[in-house]
């Protein structure tokens, strides 16, 4: 029974309408245009905030040229209520298809209304609700079954007998062909160039289906077999299907195969843009340049094997596949009406002994004396046809099997030479990794991390009304291993209220229940007095901050089997998907798109990562005496790329070890915005980790990199406009302690995801990615942001040295230019602003010649004062919390960091003597000192009422600048009056 996808839009209301009567008012309804599709909604007279609900449905069909895949939603007047003359527009939105998600995950989202002529005035939103449904298509009985025409006669060279050695080879076709059933022939089609599509042969009528289409198995291989003994397909008639036939040869014992009839290869011009490391290659003129092209090509060779038919035997056959000394095993047969496999195997190309002959043999395990053989076929290597992505994937074939037991035996497989570009060679088993599931490379979907936001307004009924005593209530919420409990409340009348927000991060699948208890704070401990359990699958979700309906809930003895009231909880619950879930810094955060779907904006480029290799890695390890290193790579939207030492591939042969966690091998990161459009970054980086001994150089990656921009070029500048974190955050934002704590919790959440996955990344993995511990206390990243305050202050200080040596007369030339610049900005104020950017598009632009023409960044260890850390400050930061140290070390660590804060304690004493002086000036705390500056300043402010502001700017200016000899070397009376002023600093015990 197949399934048919559907677009459901929910129209539930529409605020703020326009009205368009001539009567104050509006009818609305609502016209929606969908891949061709158009429903309509009815009308809701006279209303400015009409309320529809009413659902409309849409099939879902194949992208079209023509339709789009664009939802147009229309918002009209209707004429008949009214004296319009026409269905007047009251504004229109257009929605792409990527924001739509399925059943289950949507929310009601209100679209402002846009305009749909140039003229229009247009105001208000739409309340829309849309999301993917599939509904099953019931079953269609087949059509009546023609008797098919009686078959073609035979030809007499097919009639004859194989007299001729040289004939043996075409003896099989030939019978094969002669002797088709009509049914069958019926059944299959044969193309000229020997491709033969088979076609099924359901009872029942299906959904359109690819043809030769097999259910995904995952690929692999085993050694044993457990022979089951199920049912056996009957055994064809003598008259078989037209097969491809291989020819066989017997020397004594041994089984050869040739391939004298297998399909032709498919030559293609070798390209001169082919990378150098090709050229040695024989297979090289085979391979065509491709979109795979940041890295360097790795050829295999591909054999699919579908499944067989016409095998006689009850168990489960395996397929056995020799070519350059691999002896490859498949797994077994799963029994339907055939024998199927689906199976893909990757054989490695490269090396200097690969074999011209590929074998493809069928073996029956459940014979006692070991696998007996039951046919096979082969080919010749330099014939099979080379396939290069964006080709399209070859369609398997069937072969007869000879040489064993299956005399009238098929195999359906396809073999074909490509590059690790395939889309198979993910899940194929590997020839250079031994099918090992550690080996094998994939891609890993982060969890659909949602917030999760209880707010507890109050509760009633929870203690007895006759009860004269004041007793504090919280309540405490779980969900999973997250715990939260409001603050304390006193409870007057048996009622309580908080109005606090509780916040949790929950994981797609939105499963289990959120426990929430009321208790009783005591000396000793808190007393739960009532439980509930509130089902995840229950609560709203919302893309905005619209206020969710709250709902009253009751409370339960938790003590008692039977159900009790312990009095009742006012609650709102929501899922915010208008927030981005925090799993990782937000100074190394590659992704800040919203949870909902609905609310991602389009994508402005793509990012291709080519992983080269790793260069002079140091062994990591040591396995049966042996240094060795099992190296992979973890990337993260790119701006981060981790290489790790795996333990995992010794599941098989040492449990124990594969138990250990993967060790750090280094870390690359690049960012984004530095990439230019289009150029391709090949660099080799070094693969650096501090540890206890300090800074280690642990090898070298090579990776490459480009950057392609999909949108247009001003979308495409519009982004840095855009502020990074979504809506939510602006509207109501989270604090910096609780956004803290979310992200710790999801960090946890996302690396037990992961972990389950298979082959699993493991828990270190995951930590290290996401920068898990990048605020842990570290002396030595203090004095790293010491120093970058340091730099960034270090412009300013140059300034203000500039401006001294001007003002000193060190060089009469600049200080003669200041003062001309000075008396022009004074009587042309209008130029100081254009004057100031002018001066910053010069610095820009002369700084420009001095850009830095390294590779992309990368972790700079004289910043990060790797090199000159000494080894105990590296120890307390690897310490962890609560400290492993002794209690020495701890009294010292404690020690140091107090005369750390008594710095730290001086520095914002004279912080606040600063303020408060400036406070002092009026606020009478030395009255002499305050009635002089008030005096003072109506003093100025009468002189600038006499006075022109441009001679008293430029009087300023002046005297500012005079001669040194004109000055005297103590500080300025202006500076002693304000070191006299008082401050709180004497005041503190």
């Amino acid at each position: 029974m197949g399934t048919v996808r559907k677009l459901i839009v929910e129209v539930v209301d529409a605020r703020n309408l326009l009205p368009k009567d001539g009567h104050g008012t509006s009818s609305p309804y609502v016209v929606i245009d969908f891949y061709g599709q158009r429903r309509k909604t009815h009308t809701v007279l006279r209303d400015l905030n009409p309320v529809w609900n009413e659902t409309l449905s849409f099939n879902v069909g194949t992208p079209s040229d023509i339709f789009g895949d664009v939802l147009e939603l229309d918002v009209y007047h209707d004429k008949n209520h009214g004296p319009t003359r026409r269905n007047n527009s009251l504004g229109r939105i257009k929605l792409s298809s990527t924001q739509f998600v399925k059943k289950g995950e949507e929310a009601l989202i209100y679209y402002a209304l846009e305009k749909k002529y140039l003229l229009s005035m247009i105001q208000g939103e739409i309340g829309l609700k849309i999301y993917y449904v599939d509904e099953e298509v019931p079953p269609q009985l087949p059509p009546e079954q023609k008797e098919p025409p009686p078959p073609p006669p035979p030809q007499e060279a097919e009639t004859k007998p194989p007299a001729e050695p040289e004939k043996a080879e075409e003896q099989p076709k030939a019978e094969a062909d002669a002797s088709q059933p009509e049914c069958d022939k019926a059944k299959e089609e044969t193309t000229d160039n020997g491709n033969a599509e088979q076609k099924a042969e359901p009872e029942i009528e299906k959904p359109p289906e690819k043809e030769n289409e097999e259910p995904p198995e995952e690929n692999g291989s085993v050694d044993q077999v457990d022979p089951g003994v199920p049912e056996t397909p009957l055994q064809p008639p003598l008259n078989v299907d037209h097969v491809m036939a291989a020819s066989v040869s017997r020397s004594n014992s041994e089984i050869r195969f040739s391939g004298m009839h297998a399909p032709h290869p498919i030559r293609r011009v070798a390209s001169t843009a082919s990378f150098t490391s090709e050229a040695s290659s024989s297979d090289s003129i085979l391979i065509e340049r491709s979109t795979f092209d940041l890295v360097e090509k790795m050829h295999y060779l591909f054999v699919h094997v579908v499944k067989a038919r016409y095998l006689p035997t009850n168990g489960n056959p395996l397929v056995k596949i020799a070519v350059s000394g691999n002896n490859v095993m498949s797994r077994p047969a799963r029994k339907t009406t055939l024998f199927e496999w689906n199976q893909t195997f990757a054989f490695s190309r490269d090396a200097p002994d690969s074999s011209p002959i590929l074998e493809v043999s069928v073996w029956d395990p459940a014979f006692p004396d070991g696998r007996s053989l039951l046919g096979g076929v082969c080919f010749d290597v330099t014939e099979i046809p080379v396939r290069d992505p964006p080709d399209s994937p070859l369609a398997p074939q069937w072969y007869r099997l000879e040489g064993g037991g299956a005399q009238h035996g098929d195999l359906m497989l396809a073999t074909w030479l490509g590059t690790q570009a395939d889309e198979s060679f993910a899940d194929a088993w590997k020839s250079d990794t031994h099918g090992h599931v550690n080996s094998r490379a994939k891609v890993y979907q982060s969890p659909k991390l949602w917030y999760l936001r209880a707010t507890v307004l109050e509760a009633q009924d929870i203690m007895p009304l006759t009860s004269s005593k004041e007793v504090s209530f919280q309540v405490k919420a779980q969900l999973g291993f997250q715990v939260l409990k409001s603050k304390a409340s006193v409870a007057r009348n048996g009622t309580a209220s908080w109005n606090e927000d509780l916040l949790f991060v929950a994981a797609e699948p939105v499963t289990g229940d959120l426990a929430i208890s009321l208790e009783i704070r005591q000396p000793k401990a808190p007393v739960t007095m009532g439980i509930l359990m509130v089902p995840l699958a229950s609560i709203e979700r919302r893309v905005d901050d619209r206020n969710v309906a709250s709902r009253w809930f009751t409370f339960e003895d938790p003590n008692e089997e039977k159900s009790s009231y312990k009095g009742r909880v006012h609650l709102r619950l929501c899922f915010d998907g208008g927030y981005h879930v925090m799993d990782e810094a937000a100074h190394v955060c590659s992704d800040f798109r919203p949870t909902a779907r609905q609310l991602w904006k389009p994508a402005v480029g793509t990012v291709e990562l080519g992983i080269i290799g790793c260069k002079n890695l140091i062994p990591m390890k040591t396995v049966n005496g042996k240094s060795s290193t099992d190296g992979y790579c973890v990337a993260k939207y790119v701006l981060t790329i981790g290489v790790f030492d795996s333990w995992g591939v010794f599941e098989v042969d040492s449990p124990k070890e594969s138990t250990r966690p993967d060790f750090r091998i280094g870390k690359v990161r690049v960012r984004i915005s530095t990439l230019q459009t289009g150029r391709v970054y090949r660099n080799t980086y070094p693969l650096l980790v501090l540890t206890h001994a300090g800074l280690k150089k642990m090898g070298e990656l090579e990776i490459a990199i480009r950057f392609i921009r999909t949108s247009q070029r001003l979308d495409f500048l519009h982004v840095y406009s855009q502020p990074m974190l979504p809506l939510m955050h602006h509207i109501k934002p989270l604090g910096v302690v609780q956004q803290e704590v979310l992200r710790n919790t999801a960090v946890k959440m996302v690396a037990m995801h992961l972990s389950r996955s298979e082959p699993p990344l493991r828990k270190e993995v995951v930590y290290y990615m996401l920068d898990a511990d990048s605020h842990n206390f570290s002396m030595r990243k203090v004095r790293a942001n010491w120093y970058r305050i340091i730099n960034v202050v270090a412009g300013v200080i140059d300034i203000v040295r500039w401006i001294d040596d001007t003002r000193g007369w060190k060089n009469p030339t600049a200080t003669i230019l200041v003062h001309a610049l000075l008396v022009m900005l004074v009587w042309f104020p209008d130029l100081i602003i254009p004057t100031f950017l002018f001066y910053v598009f010069v610095i820009g632009a002369w700084n420009y010649r001095f850009r830095s023409r390294d590779p992309l960044p990368h972790f700079d260890p004289k910043i990060s004062l790797t090199e000159v850390v000494d080894k105990e400050e590296l120890d307390e930061e690897f310490d962890g919390v609560p400290s492993s140290g002794s209690p020495e070390m701890v009294r010292a660590r404690y020690d140091k960091l107090r005369t750390l804060g008594a710095r730290v304690q001086t520095v914002l004493g004279d912080f606040a003597t600063q303020g408060e002086r400036v406070q002092a000036l009026v606020t009478w705390r030395d009255p002499r000192a305050t009635g002089m500056f008030v005096l003072l300043c109506l003093v100025v402010a009468l002189v600038l009422y006499l006075v022109p502001s441009k001679m008293v700017a430029m009087a300023a200016g002046f005297y500012y600048l005079r001669h040194p000899i004109f000055r005297d070397r103590s500080p300025s009376p202006a500076l002693n009056f304000f070191r006299r002023l008082p401050s709180l600093s004497d005041r503190i015990m």
